[in-house]
């Protein structure tokens, strides 16, 4: 009989559905609830020095954070504070924008300066982390996904100003060398990646095995979910279809009036040099029919017949009259 069930156990857990961990419900489960998770990720992801990785952590109440055209409905964050005081935001952005970079230095300033209200020590702020996964591509120039972005000067890049650091992660970017790495940052980088928004019937042994990605996978089950978490997965993707579409046709509109713009320069460029072209041909002009009537002026003044100046110079009678 025992073996029956742990058969059946095991049928069922092989054949069990994964949600995509990158939506607002699921990530929010995995690591908005479960602060060993998080604690897992930001020390594989965060630039923390040795000695310096993160013990324990409170979470913070999320925080209303500057509208943009695109993007509002598919950013998902999570805020924590550590016991000594570090502050982190992990934030995972499904779209990008022109302008998020500018929205992650300022939700890491904010943090930074209300730490310290007025009159208090300065040496008691703490540094503030900002870890931003990104479902998008936004660097194609650079081979690298990981973007580590902090202070330092510009002549010697071991004196830094501790204070914000911020991360960006294109995760399309991301393809594990070795799929046997066990290090944590390969790890929880393929659960994120791995996983569509479909769900998948089956994944990878090596993040089962994993006590930190097993337990997280075990979270995004499909079978874990109630009614209004299901409808809340499904209602977040068609959010992010809807910005993805419009960003598409915004994107569009812009090639369009980009082209139109070129094409108007275009066109306003040859008629600059026709006028260019039509002012000399006109000087010449009327430098021809200067010398004409100059001409003419010579000839009525000798008393040649107004006959014969109009046959020599193509003027009328009347022109060589009004000379």
């Amino acid at each position: 009989m025992g073996y029956y069930a742990l058969e059946w156990r095991t049928r069922t857990k092989d054949m069990a559905k994964y949600l995509d961990p990158k939506a607002d419900v699921t990530f929010k489960k995995v690591f908005g609830e479960h602060k060993n998770l998080v604690i897992s990720l930001l020390n594989a992801l965060l630039p923390l020095d040795e000695g310096k990785q993160v013990e324990s952590i409170e979470y913070l109440p999320p925080e209303m954070v500057p509208e943009t055209p695109l993007g509002k409905n598919s950013i998902v964050d999570v805020r924590c504070e550590e016991t000594g005081g570090r502050k982190f935001i992990v934030e995972m952005q499904m779209e990008w924008f022109p302008d998020f970079k500018q929205r992650v230095l300022l939700n890491s300033a904010k943090a930074y300066v209300r730490q310290l209200p007025k009159g208090n020590d300065y040496q008691l702020l703490q540094p503030v982390y900002s870890l931003n996964l990104v479902n998008h591509t936004f660097e194609p120039d650079m081979d690298g996904y990981y973007h580590y972005y902090h202070l330092v000067h510009d002549l010697d890049s071991n004196k830094v100003l501790d204070g914000l650091h911020i991360v960006f992660v294109e995760l399309p970017k991301f393809k594990a060398k070795n799929l046997t790495e066990k290090k944590m940052q390969i790890l929880w980088l393929r659960f994120l990646t791995e996983i569509d928004r479909d769900g998948a019937d089956d994944v990878s042994q090596d993040l089962l095995d994993n006590p930190q990605t097993g337990e997280a996978l075990e979270i995004i089950r499909e079978s874990g979910l109630n009614d209004v978490e299901r409808a809340a997965y499904e209602g977040f993707w068609d959010r992010v279809s809807i910005e993805t579409t419009k960003k598409r046709y915004m994107a569009e509109q812009e090639a369009k009036l980009s082209e139109t713009r070129a094409k108007l320069s275009e066109t306003r460029a040859k008629l600059a040099e026709t006028a260019v072209k039509f002012d000399a041909e006109k000087a010449r002009a009327d430098a021809a029919v200067e010398k004409l009537c100059q001409s003419a002026r010579k000839m009525k003044d000798k008393g040649f017949a107004v006959a014969d100046i109009a046959d020599l110079t193509g003027l009328t009678a009347d022109e060589i009259a009004a000379l």
